[in-house]
């Protein structure tokens, strides 16, 4: 992202680097600090510093992606009510659409949708004398907007503006109905992958060092198969051959592939104090897996936004083979 000369460009890259995401049905992207972000923006774009206030494409490239990446996994009828105006945001409308499963119209069915909190949770009876403190409290509602015609209604206090994965009637016809909101039940933003199979998005997550892409992982117990990309590492091809490397390639739950940026996961190595305190000099020592994901290449270098879409393609086997249901 840093080496990108204009807002145009890390836009497109940002947007290069979603599709990839949505096509190959990715649950997480970590933007990890590698060390370098910061020589390299004082160095090269000093002179872009008094352009466009509040872009951060220079001053904090990590932040810029993130905002991206969100930005563009978020359905297109949330984002006014989620992402304020920003010069971060100004070009994200020239990408081209995610259109993920989630990215629902308003006339199509799903029972499961995303939606956004649009008004204070309310007492359903409403407030009216004060009440005896040996009252049983009232239940709380929380209307939310799910991109149909009429608002969703869920029993939880929800705080206005936020994001909520909604489960619906299971009959349609609950659609037509015009008497009043939608009663519908909140859900977590997993269960739609895990209840019905289908591909619900990305979340986003920042880590300060490479160590912590690993140590802070959202999932009980880990990531049970990782992956470390480098030009110095074994073919990709030993492990989706049948060789007897590919049939020692366990079952897993969470698959983690790593891409380094233009100067390799070597200096992200370098510049992890927490790796270099317990004698970590190699980056290969923290992975299952070593590969190169391109040999032979005819270019210096494989850029982050190549190597994605590359390794992803390269482990697609892996993953449907491997992957536990």
């Amino acid at each position: 992202m840093s080496s990108a000369l204009t807002p145009e460009l890390k836009t497109l890259l940002a947007g290069q680097i979603a599709r990839a995401l949505a096509v190959f049905c990715v649950d997480e992207v970590v933007i990890f600090d590698d060390g370098q972000c910061k020589q390299r923006q004082f160095d090269r774009h000093s002179q872009y510093q008094n352009v466009d206030v509040g872009f951060t494409g220079y001053s904090d490239p990590n932040h810029f992606l993130m905002h991206l990446l969100s930005y563009l996994e978020t359905p297109p009828f949330l984002r006014k009510h989620l992402f304020p105006m920003h010069p971060n945001l100004r070009l994200a409308g020239s990408l081209p659409s995610l259109d993920m499963p989630h990215h629902l119209r308003s006339k199509e069915w799903c029972r499961y949708r995303e939606g956004v909190t649009v008004e204070k949770s309310t007492e359903e009876q409403g407030k009216k004398k004060k009440r005896r403190k040996d009252d049983a409290q009232p239940e709380m509602a929380s209307l939310i907007d799910v991109g149909l015609p009429q608002k969703i209604s869920v029993q939880a206090a929800i705080p206005p503006i936020t994001r909520v994965t909604v489960k619906l009637p299971e009959d349609a016809s609950a659609l037509n109905n015009e008497q009043g909101p939608i009663v519908a039940s909140a859900v977590a933003p997993s269960e739609p992958r895990e209840e019905a199979g289908y591909y619900w998005g990305y979340s986003v997550r920042a880590a300060s060092c490479l160590s912590n892409v690993i140590t802070e992982s959202p999932y009980q117990g880990g990531y049970d198969l990782t992956f470390g990309t480098s030009e110095r590492g074994s073919p990709i091809s030993d492990l989706t051959k049948s060789t007897p490397q590919s049939s020692t390639i366990p079952k897993f739950s969470h698959l983690m592939i790593v891409f380094g940026g233009v100067a390799g996961l070597e200096v992200a190595v370098e510049a992890d104090e927490e790796l270099q305190k317990m004698g970590v000099n190699e980056p290969k020592e923290l992975f299952d897996y070593w590969v190169n994901l391109c040999p032979g290449q005819g270019s210096r270098t494989v850029r982050t936004e190549e190597a994605i879409w590359v390794g992803l393609t390269a482990l697609r086997e892996i993953v449907i083979s491997k992957g536990k249901q």
